[in-house]
């Protein structure tokens, strides 16, 4: 028999596309757990790829968003024609530096899968680490910023107009300064665990997303543009019109973002609906990214 002939004789193994399904969820999250170290290093290694163990890469984490919400400030200040104070300084703060967290989720989440091609062919783990990665970096990234916050807090606490100052020449007043420390501050903790848990859930959806659709990513800047100025980020909740309300029903960050700087900003305890609302988006998020991205999961190598 010739070498041809015995070639063509040999069986071929063809790589199709899994049929989707979930895994045993007992054993995937018992393996998922003892394999979280993985998904730390490859954290660690990102952040140091980043330059972010030196002094000016450290520098730089804590800068960048506040000279980004000094200048949306400003221009939100003289659109509202001079009338920002302290207070809605404060919640430009929060409210950028949450959005930022969920926006770099949603961007290093959709190249989690695509980007760690390598290890899903050639290493045996639950892909789920992955955007959980992503995930572990965007939170490391936003704690810096929680120490500029609070170092304006303190400032304009201690050093901030507390009465009504008017100019006498032109008769404008500047707001009262409302920034105080709170008990009810301490409600902002378990807001931002929603905020995290949706971030999880969101992380996991955007990766799938983009193993079966590569333009994700390249769409991904002018859909969270769009989501920031929907957001209540650059104007109060109770700002916007009545038939826009009835629009941000499908806004997961309005209820979210609402109770994060109304707790942690205001001080005041935000309603039921806004806690069931950001509860509720919070574990669909959770539930619906995870476990489709698990479902599909074992097809990625193929896709990628």
């Amino acid at each position: 028999m010739s070498r041809a002939a015995a070639t063509q004789d040999r069986p071929k193994q063809v790589y199709l596309p899994h049929r989707a399904g979930l895994p045993r969820l007992t054993t995937y999250v018992a393996t998922l757990w003892s394999r979280r170290h993985f998904a730390a290093e490859l954290s660690s290694a990102t952040m140091r790829a980043a330059h972010t163990n030196t002094f000016f890469g450290q520098f730089w984490l804590v800068i960048s968003p506040a000279l980004n919400a000094a200048v949306y400030f400003m221009l939100v200040n003289v659109i509202r024609g001079g009338s920002a104070g302290p207070d809605f300084f404060m919640h430009l703060l929060a409210g950028l530096f949450a959005f930022t967290f969920i926006q770099t989720v949603v961007t290093n989440g959709a190249d989690s899968v695509v980007k760690g091609g390598n290890l899903v062919l050639n290493t045996a783990f639950p892909l789920l680490l992955l955007p959980f990665s992503a995930l572990r970096t965007a939170f490391l990234r936003f704690l810096p910023t929680m120490g500029i916050l609070l170092a304006f807090f303190v400032y304009f606490d201690y050093f901030g107009p507390h009465s009504d100052s008017c100019d006498a020449i032109t008769g404008a007043c500047s707001p009262l300064n409302t920034i105080h420390f709170s008990p009810v501050q301490f409600l902002a903790i378990p807001a931002f665990a929603l905020l995290f848990v949706f971030a999880m859930g969101l992380s996991a959806l955007m990766a799938t997303l983009q193993v079966y659709f590569r333009d994700t990513s390249q769409l991904l800047p002018y859909a969270t543009r769009i989501w920031l100025y929907l957001s209540p980020v650059l104007y109060y909740a109770d700002q916007m019109q009545p038939w826009m309300l009835k629009l941000e029903v499908l806004n997961p960050l309005f209820p979210m973002l609402t109770v994060w700087t109304d707790t942690l900003i205001r001080g005041v305890m935000p309603s039921t609906a806004m806690w069931l609302g950001s509860c509720a988006w919070a574990l669909g998020s959770l539930l619906v990214g995870t476990f489709w991205f698990i479902s599909r999961e074992r097809e990625f190598a193929v896709r990628i």
